[in-house]
């Protein structure tokens, strides 16, 4: 059976690393801080990020990230984005021939506007080939807590993506496959965005029809750039598009949806940004998103909208007024080039 470490113990982190343990794999935990790493291994809990959910006996945790990744098969790093490069930097002496990378991250490096499967090809290259994205609508405590739901996971080698396919699956996180790394790398970054502004809106008080509105738009948004960015279109009405998308505009459990409720209550973003205990990828991801639009050429009025409500302190309401006021388009524009759909 296959021996896994888990490299990053956020709220995300520790419930893959319980899943996995849960079905008996040999998983461990690596936490930077020793500190929090000993307290894990004592109490048998992530009280900080996860808690109420004690580890099983297969789930060990450690600070050394040589004992965590030496002779692990699979090597899954679920750390900030803006970290992922030094994370991966630093565990690449120590790791196996042969070990299949995984990112289950959401976020795109902002000095270089790489994905995180990109950073990864950087600094492992002898794990080029061996790398694979896990993404979808994935609410750590419901997975957890054993709700149902399902994933994706994305892998150039299709072999690799059944592998861990069945290494991940249980009764009650149904897994599926796809070579579309891009799509799926995208579709879980660019949510973040469009999951601020949800928030902004559940926030004014706006209501169901607009929420579903702007998730339909943003939608859209997320599409026409990674569709430019070379992912599959479908991709974007999968499980990492519309199905993450959905579940982080709509959960109270969403960082991201959390801060656009806050910032629709008056709060400044340094102020929320400082009382939260884990990122919020969206704040990076609409400066990347921004200059990715940029680099391709595509329209993206969301993102525009809610950069000046992040780093501007521009008023949401103003915000929402110039998306309603925008000039009328086609539904399809910018998604279906020459169809009878494009006014």
């Amino acid at each position: 059976m296959a021996s896994v470490a888990v490299i990053g113990s956020g709220a995300w982190g520790t419930t893959l690393a319980l899943l996995l343990a849960n079905k008996g794999i040999d998983t461990v935990l690596w936490e930077h801080r020793p500190e929090r790493a000993a307290d894990m291994a004592c109490l048998r809990e992530n009280r900080l990020f996860l808690p109420g959910f004690r580890f099983p006996e297969h789930l060990g945790v450690t600070a050394d990230l040589e004992e965590a990744v030496r002779h692990r098969e699979v090597i899954i790093l679920v750390t900030p984005s803006q970290r992922m490069r030094e994370n991966a930097r630093q565990l690449a002496p120590y790791l196996e021939r042969g070990a299949i990378v995984v990112s289950a991250s959401k976020g795109i490096e902002l000095s270089t506007l790489q994905r995180m499967s990109e950073v990864l090809a950087e600094e492992l290259p002898e794990a080029r080939a061996r790398l694979a994205a896990l993404s979808g609508p994935n609410l750590a405590r419901e997975v957890a807590e054993g709700k149902p739901t399902a994933a994706v996971v994305a892998a150039q080698d299709e072999a690799i993506a059944i592998y861990l396919r069945t290494l991940l699956s249980t009764a009650r996180y149904r897994v599926y496959t796809t070579q579309d790394i891009t799509g799926i790398e995208l579709g879980g970054a660019l949510k973040n965005i469009i999951a601020i502004g949800a928030g902004i809106n559940d926030g004014m008080g706006y209501g169901e029809n607009a929420r579903a509105a702007f998730i339909t738009r943003g939608l859209a948004e997320i599409t026409r750039l990674g569709t430019a960015a070379g992912a599959h279109p479908l991709t974007f009405a999968g499980l990492a598009g519309l199905g993450d998308l959905v579940a982080t505009c709509s959960s109270p459990l969403s960082r991201n949806h959390q801060l656009g409720r806050r910032l629709a209550a008056g709060e400044k973003l340094d102020e929320i940004l400082a009382s939260m205990h884990s990122v919020a990828e969206g704040v990076y991801t609409t400066r990347a998103a921004l200059q990715l639009a940029q680099r391709y050429g595509v329209e993206m009025p969301i993102t525009q909208q809610l950069a000046l409500v992040l780093f501007e302190g521009y008023d949401p309401y103003k915000a929402v007024l110039e998306l309603m006021m925008r000039d009328p388009k086609g539904e399809m524009e910018g998604l279906i080039e020459g169809s009878i759909y494009v006014s």
